[in-house]
């Protein structure tokens, strides 16, 4: 078996395996898929695994931004890995994804993330669980009331706010505010797509987008009631506009469900809120350069830590060893340490130290066997350094 670069002329191929692993798309979408692809494959971002010349499995590798705790980093998506079924249980999977992590390192991305068919595969090249996708449902007409502070009607509040219809041409402006808002919300987990993908998705007519100053929203119908994409806003202002907006079709649909922050505001909102209707998606995450990550990712201003941690991680030597960790005034840094690793040091695995970073607590790490060694106070300046509930708001 052989694994290479994804040529054009194999997509009809990879396109075969696609249906085959996923399902049928239909002619639309599988004119969508060529073009967010295509543009790909000249950068290396998909590769084949071939036996001979015949195409056996594929996985994709899309380029992201993720923020953590308000900093962003490069991340790269795996995605799009299917095997045909007849060559399934011959270590294609795992062959893939340990190419994608090397490829993900040429690619210069920090960290690595994916949602998984399957947890074994993917973990034995180092990803752990880390985060959510959440998925809320709410009543529409809850939706619609919001209005704005004080009971103003909804579009009192869109119309102080400036909202406005989003096309291709706004996928720069987009993008900027995508980062100004995590940047301020100091948050962690959800990522961006780069302005090519976003001009691609904004061209579809069956979605409704709008943009405001500090804010966004994109949704659809879907069986008579309405589901959002992606809303993201910087103000309470904007928030209850856009949520209000998504509401006005209450006296059609009866149900608004959406992709959300497990903290999002609108969750405060609601004037009636008993239980929440919630679905989650699991996704895992790895570190792909250790000492780049650490240093590009934010930490809360207050917290002062330096202790030493050992990481074992077969696939990248370059990760593994002793480290001196430091976080200072925001700012984190882990410097090889050339001396054995002592009793004090906390020992992780590249999953376990990956989970960290996404903000996985010590006593979860320790009780599933990702850590070990270390202390006490040592895993209460872990638990403060890298505490957050990851989350993102984007299935890929």
């Amino acid at each position: 078996m052989e694994i290479r670069h994804i040529a054009s002329d194999d997509l009809d191929a990879v396109l075969d395996n696609r249906r085959r692993a996923f399902g049928p798309l239909s002619g639309g979408g599988a004119e969508t898929w060529r073009k967010l692809v295509s543009p790909m494959l000249p950068e290396g971002r998909y590769l084949g695994a071939f036996d001979g010349p015949r195409l056996v499995g594929a996985a994709r590798i899309n380029p992201y931004v993720q923020w953590w705790h308000g900093r962003p980093l490069s991340m790269g998506g795996v995605a799009g890995v299917t095997v045909s079924p007849e060559d399934r249980g011959r270590g294609v999977g795992r062959a893939l994804t340990r190419a994608a992590v090397e490829r993900c390192a040429e690619l210069g991305h920090a960290v690595s993330a994916l949602y998984p068919a399957t947890t074994p595969v993917y973990r034995s090249a180092g990803y752990e669980h880390a985060g959510v996708l959440q998925r809320i449902t709410v009543p529409a007409e809850a939706l619609r009331t919001l209005g704005g502070p004080g009971g103003a009607s909804g579009a009192a509040a869109a119309a102080a706010v400036k909202l406005r219809r989003m096309g291709p041409a706004d996928a720069a402006e987009l993008v900027a505010l995508i980062g100004r808002v995590h940047a301020a919300t100091r948050a962690s987990g959800p990522l961006c797509l780069d302005e090519r993908t976003w001009r691609l998705w904004l061209e579809d007519d069956d979605d409704f987008c709008y943009l405001a100053e500090d804010g966004f929203v994109v949704y659809r119908w879907s069986d008579g009631d309405i589901e959002v994409d992606n809303l993201l806003a910087g103000s309470e202002a904007t928030a209850r506009a856009l949520w209000s907006i998504v509401g006005s079709a209450s006296t059609v649909a009866k149900s608004v469900t959406a992709c959300a922050d497990p903290a999002d505001p609108v969750l405060w909102m609601l004037r009636e809120r008993s239980k929440d209707e919630v679905t989650q998606t699991r996704w895992m995450f790895r570190l792909i350069d250790l000492p780049a990550a650490v240093e590009g990712r934010g930490f809360p201003a207050g917290v002062r830590v330096e202790t030493p941690v050992e990481v074992t991680d077969s696939l990248r030597p370059g990760n593994a060893g002793t480290w001196v960790l430091r976080v200072d005034g925001g700012a984190g840094s882990v410097t090889r340490c050339d001396a054995p690793a002592g009793d004090d040091a906390t020992r992780l695995t590249i999953g376990g130290m990956s989970a960290l970073f996404a903000g996985v607590p010590t006593a979860t790490l320790r009780r599933s066997g990702l850590l070990s060694g270390g202390s006490p106070d040592a895993d209460d300046a872990l638990d403060a350094a890298f505490g957050c509930a990851a989350y993102m708001l984007d299935y890929f």
